[in-house]
């Protein structure tokens, strides 16, 4: 196939997903459902190890809603490097059909072959999910009482480069294009999504992030929409930053507390709120929530660790960041008490036990322990 043929290609599925976009569907009501099936996914390197911890740590927690059958918590195998490149698919079509059976997933790290791995190029996992799931909002909270910082980022998950990463071309030796996609009904719902939840939380400052100065088209026209969605909250403040303007701003001392809720381009938002998550303690500490109409999807913000695993100190990896994304999901899907429940012992978790993933301090299972003890 041409370059041009590609492009032409690119162009026709955008077309056909904006037509897909426009077909709304209903949000799932949970407090409706006579079971809720949570789906789990192990991954890849250390995922299986803090999948684990996860799991026992919520069997104790819902004991009484597994024995009254009210939720179930499925295992959910296949979605691991080596089954992907065997059967040469992203997300392998028997595992993205056990997954729609569920309402939510949590999910643990896979691995995304790089360029210089020698593997097939095949696309992210997370990436795949996102579009088939159609979970068009990323959201991450990141909370630093001491510093009066209370951020959540509403990063855009289903467009950007992110969705066309792996559909590059190369025009000749010397040239390779990669593409961008922004579109109306991707980027308003994503907006409204935040917006609505600064209004119903009563943060007071929506702040929406990108490089429209350089970028006029994608970002230009990603800015211009939020601005309109934000004219259907006037009580809200909306300023705009460019994404290495707000890099800054986030580790200025005296102005970092200001912000509140965040809105992203896909790219921008991956990278921001890693560094948000380095702020607060580490990557490794931090959970996100992956939010569709009728999927949602929670995870572990770091990555499979194959190091840790090569190294043999595996059983050191630390499962905070699942646990925190399990906080989420209860929260989502209507058990506050039990987030709450959980997110307390947690915190104790931090405060007593030392994880720095390097073979020293505790271990996985100290952290499991630890928590079940505490709920």
């Amino acid at each position: 196939m041409s370059y041009m043929e590609s492009f032409e290609t690119i162009v026709k599925d955008q077309l056909a997903r904006v037509k897909r976009l426009a077909e709304t569907s209903e949000l799932t009501d949970y407090s409706k459902l006579d079971k809720i099936i949570i789906g789990t996914i192990d991954g890849d390197g250390i995922g299986p190890i803090i999948m684990d911890s996860c799991r026992k740590i919520l069997e104790k927690l819902l004991a009484d809603e597994l024995a009254a059958g009210k939720i179930e918590i499925r295992e959910i195998p296949g979605l691991t490097l080596e089954n992907r490149i065997a059967k040469m698919e992203t997300v392998p079509a028997d595992v993205l059909a056990a997954i729609k059976e569920c309402h939510v997933l949590l999910k643990g790290p896979t691995t995304t072959p790089g360029k210089g791995d020698n593997l097939p190029n095949i696309e992210s996992a997370n990436v795949t999910l996102r579009r088939e799931l159609d979970l068009f909002a990323n959201v991450r909270p990141v909370v630093i009482p001491e510093k009066n910082i209370d951020w959540i980022f509403y990063r855009e998950n289903t467009e950007g480069e992110y969705a066309l990463g792996s559909r590059g071309v190369d025009i000749n030796d010397d040239i390779s294009i990669d593409f961008k996609v922004t579109t109306t009904l991707g980027t308003t719902r994503l907006a409204r999504a935040a917006f609505e939840y600064a209004k119903a939380n009563g943060n007071k400052n929506v702040s929406i992030v990108t490089k429209a100065n350089i970028m006029k088209k994608t970002d230009g026209k990603f800015l211009s929409l939020c601005y309109d969605v934000a004219k259907d909250y006037p009580e809200i403040k909306t300023d705009d930053w460019y994404v290495d303007i707000m890099a800054a701003n986030l580790v200025n001392d005296q102005i970092n507390s200001n912000f509140n809720v965040v809105i992203l381009p896909n790219l921008y938002g991956d990278i921001i709120t890693d560094e948000a998550a380095q702020i607060q303690g580490g990557v490794g500490t931090a959970g996100s929530a992956n939010v569709g109409g009728r999927y949602a999807m929670f995870e572990a913000i770091h990555g499979s660790a194959p190091r840790m695993i090569a190294d043999g100190i595996g059983e050191y990896a630390n499962p905070s960041s699942i646990s925190r994304a399990a906080v989420m999901m209860l929260r989502h899907i209507g058990y506050s008490e039990k987030a709450a429940q959980l997110e307390a012992a947690l915190d104790k978790a931090q405060k007593a036990l030392d994880l720095p993933g390097d073979g020293t301090g505790n271990t996985a299972s100290d952290f499991t322990d630890f928590v079940t003890e505490n709920l």
